[in-house]
């Protein structure tokens, strides 16, 4: 009689932005998508970790349709400023963080984008046109989940990702981008929710104004500073953020929160690649961090 393996590790995944799996689709075809967003989460992490999928129990946290997005964000329309006041805030808040030079900025309140997007390309070497696309969708879903601390939007997505993590019971959750953002709030949220690893990739939580100053609960000062926490459940929380990767800025979020085992600035991948979640999940340091929890 063969003897039974170990029980796969249960991971919870948080996705970030562009992952609205479309308006107006059934519950089935929700279930449906989230499925294969599972399988393609699990093969990318296995890719990276050199072992077969079967060790994995991926489930997939969808909150994007709870945020409300138009349909102009998702394209390039040639506008030059965001429909949002509160998206071109952060906007400019972000272009600040990184040292958007003084010709771009023009002694304006706002950046434009398309000079935004440019002087960033250039700094980052990163294809133009992608990234204004990119950068109009980040901003617009960013601040539809921040734009209030009660707003429904933002309620709404926290607590499906809390409903998954309660469901699942996972050793660990996964969180790229905005999904950082909200795993971290419905974690804090939800106390009883107790997974041993918090593991948050191209994270923008410390993100000044734009960000860290709007979330909840919110940061406390020490004295000096304002610092956030660990969420009380997680055991331990390790952050990767590559260091070609403008939208993870500031880039260690060990300097704006307490308790964070370890803070890994690396290199993921270049070109437009810098925030995909596929690179992030394939990396030898994601592989190398979750390797303990599958006893390798």
């Amino acid at each position: 009689m063969t003897e039974a393996g170990p029980d796969p590790l249960r991971i919870v995944a948080v996705h970030g932005v562009n992952n609205h799996f479309g308006s107006e689709i059934s519950d089935t075809r929700i279930e449906e998508l989230r499925r294969l967003k599972a399988a393609a989460w699990t093969r990318q992490l296995s890719q990276g970790l050199g072992h077969t999928v079967h060790q994995l129990d991926l489930d997939f946290a969808y909150y994007a349709d709870k945020l409300a997005i138009g349909p102009a964000a998702h394209g390039a329309d040639g506008r030059d400023y965001l429909d949002s006041p509160l998206a071109q805030q952060m906007l400019t808040d972000w272009a600040y963080e990184l040292g958007v030079s003084d010709q771009v900025v023009q002694g304006h309140a706002t950046v434009p984008l398309r000079a935004l997007s440019s002087w960033v390309a250039r700094k980052f070497d990163l294809a133009e046109g992608p990234l204004r696309v990119f950068l109009r969708l980040l901003f617009t879903e960013v601040s539809v989940y921040l734009e209030a601390e009660a707003a429904p939007a933002r309620h709404a997505a926290r607590e499906e990702v809390a409903a998954r993590i309660a469901r699942h019971q996972p050793r660990i959750v996964i969180a790229h981008s905005l999904g950082s953002v909200v795993a971290y709030e419905a974690l804090h949220a939800h106390p009883e929710l107790r997974p041993e690893l918090f593991l948050t990739l191209g994270s923008p939580l410390a993100l000044p104004r734009a960000v860290f100053h709007r979330l909840v609960p919110t940061p406390l000062s020490d004295g000096q500073t304002l610092r956030g926490t660990r969420p009380p459940g997680v055991t331990r929380w390790v952050n990767i953020t590559d260091v070609g990767d403008p939208v993870a800025v500031p880039p260690q979020l060990s300097s704006f929160f307490e308790g964070i085992a370890m803070d890994h600035p690396t290199v993921i991948s270049g070109l437009f690649r810098f925030h995909h979640a596929e690179s992030y999940l394939r990396s030898a340091t994601t592989a190398a961090t979750l390797a303990p929890y599958l006893g390798l």
